[in-house]
């Protein structure tokens, strides 16, 4: 009935925190620029930005969320006049059964997303690590041979 508000508002608040990690690292990157320091050494994850994989979670939270709005539309629990939820208008059992919906199926649908997107995140940060430590042995042994 209501489970997919739990990806809508978990996409929200993962758009709100985007926008901050977004601007802190602007404000990084210009403090960077202004001083002329030495490149700093390659570290895990750091090729792709945090907002960058932030903007992954919210799109696949807003997806999530559109698709069991959609399912929900297709049952006809969902109206597009008031009160929206049909649920709603049937009393206050119904009021706690869209609230055990939400805690069951709505916080599972958000904890399989979020797990989904923290494996794909990782796995793309180590096969980048791993490529750029290729690279970089590569670059180490035609450096040795060369002298």
């Amino acid at each position: 009935m209501a489970c997919f508000l739990v990806s809508a508002a978990a996409a929200i608040g993962t758009a709100a925190v985007k926008h901050v990690v977004k601007h802190k690292e602007t404000k990084a990157e210009l403090k960077a620029a202004e001083t002329t320091a030495e490149p700093k050494e390659y570290k895990f994850g750091s090729e792709v930005k945090w907002s960058k994989k932030l903007s992954y979670l919210e799109l696949s939270l807003w997806s999530g969320a559109f698709v069991l709005a959609g399912e929900h539309i297709l049952h006809g629990e969902v109206t597009p006049f008031p009160p929206f939820l049909t649920a709603a208008g049937e009393g206050a059992g119904a009021v706690s059964e869209m609230l055990h919906e939400m805690g069951t199926v709505g916080v599972t649908m958000f904890a399989a997303v979020f797990a989904a997107w923290a494996v794909g995140t990782f796995l793309v940060d180590l096969f980048k690590f791993r490529k750029h430590r290729k690279e970089k042995a590569t670059e180490l042994a035609a450096e040795g041979e060369a002298i």
